[in-house]
């Protein structure tokens, strides 16, 4: 029977504030975040979710001695915003951590799209995640999920000189060609790291369909679930169920049934005693030599294509992320650790999401996540805050110095 690979995806962004043209250049010390806004959502959260859910997973692992295993990829913003808004999170966290049966995995501290734009920040980004990982868990990650499972062989490679085993992908139809989501695969180049793909259908038929009545599996129960898994003994080694941690209570609510169906899955899976669970660094250790699965393009788990337009899809968010992106040097040189920690999270890829053009399911998604009126509103924001940043670095004034000095003719010479 193939092992089963629970791995959930918890993260909150830092939601910029209504930053107008008026506030641009009014102080040298802003605030771009709605401070308010993202406590509120975090608590939120926390009492709907992060909470209650990880009593179930701490109450099964227990239930089951041992045999039910997860694995979780927290973001620094996440991390962060819990610490200040919602510390009981992370003591239940810690809780798991302990049982040795949750693994942390690794990725960009500040969830953001760094593979596409910066090596160096990449670096930057997954060094400092790691240590955030150490501290929480006491162990270095050996897994890398990059964000939004934004993948290619050239992340893999990357992902590989960095110091991992393995590394996270979509399973993305057109990338597998006919091969199954449930086998170990190794990226062209790569000499040791395993890449493990996420099984599309049955991860969405939790994190998507679970709640939809018109869905002709609803009411799906875990018995149901736990004979689609063991219908797939002999195609497949792993079934990887990745999905948002937030599927459970927040994006469907306790009273769908939701929280009741996790906890009743693991018993259900392992009532058949060849059935297991598996986290993704036991996968990478025991699913031995992995065959080549070439994917050049870069893919992802969001939206039907399955690529990079939920944050690049249009000229807003490209001009949006290249802005951004271009500061780092600059920024960088200040040595200053708070406007370095500023705009990281302006890096966040959230900002982008929001900026989404898409219509129909897609773009609904979209508007469902975006704290924003549209997403012109969205661009126009962070358009405002990079230029309030900008101008903090000095580089606005320099323009506009040089503006002012073209347009008044040469500079005077000074008096002998």
């Amino acid at each position: 029977m193939p092992a089963v690979c629970f791995y959930f995806q918890v993260h909150q962004p830092y939601r910029l504030r209504h930053f107008t043209i008026f506030d641009i250049g009014k102080t040298d010390n802003p605030n771009y975040f709605d401070d308010e806004k993202n406590a509120a959502i975090v608590q939120r959260v926390a009492a709907k979710c992060y909470l209650p859910v990880n009593r179930v997973l701490l109450h099964e692992i227990h239930r089951q001695a041992g045999r039910f295993k997860v694995a979780f990829s927290i973001t620094g913003t996440a991390l962060d915003q819990l610490a200040e808004h919602a510390p009981h999170v992370l003591e239940s966290f810690d809780q798991l951590a302990a049982t040795g049966c949750v693994e942390f995995l690794g990725e960009t501290d500040n969830h953001s799209l760094s593979a596409l734009y910066s090596w160096d920040e990449f670096d930057a980004a997954t060094s400092a995640h790691r240590a955030r990982i150490k501290a929480l868990s006491g162990r270095n990650p050996t897994t890398f999920r990059n964000t939004e499972l934004i993948y290619s062989d050239e992340l893999a490679r990357r992902v590989e000189a960095v110091g991992y085993a393995g590394v996270l992908a979509d399973g993305v139809p057109r990338v597998l060609q006919g091969r199954s989501p449930g086998h170990a695969y190794r990226a062209p180049g790569c000499k040791t790291l395993t890449t493990l793909t996420k099984n599309p259908q049955l991860s969405d038929d939790i994190a998507f369909r679970f709640s939809a009545q018109d869905w002709k599996e609803w009411p799906l129960t875990a018995p149901k679930f736990a004979t689609w898994v063991r219908s797939l003994e002999g195609n497949a080694e792993t079934i990887n169920l990745f999905m948002d941690y937030e599927t459970f209570g927040e994006h469907h609510w306790a009273p769908s049934g939701i929280l009741d169906f996790l906890g009743a899955l693991p018993g259900a899976i392992l009532q058949y005693p060849e059935n297991r669970f598996a986290t993704p660094s036991d996968l990478v250790q025991q699913l031995g030599p992995a065959t080549e699965l070439s994917c050049p393009e870069w893919t992802s788990w969001a939206d039907v294509d399955r690529d990079l337009s939920a944050w690049l899809g249009n000229h807003l968010q490209q001009d949006a992320a290249k802005v951004a992106y271009e500061l780092r040097e600059p920024v960088l040189a200040t040595g200053d650790v708070d406007l370095i920690r500023t705009w990281r999270r302006l890096l966040t890829s959230d900002h982008f999401y929001y900026m989404s053009l898409k219509a129909f399911g897609d773009g609904e998604v979209h508007r469902y996540f975006s704290p924003y009126r549209s997403p012109y509103d969205a661009y126009i924001y962070f358009m405002n805050v990079v230029s309030d940043l900008r101008w903090r670095l000095g580089l606005d004034r320099k323009v506009a110095a040089r503006k002012t000095r073209s347009k008044s003719g040469p500079s005077p010479k000074p008096a002998a």
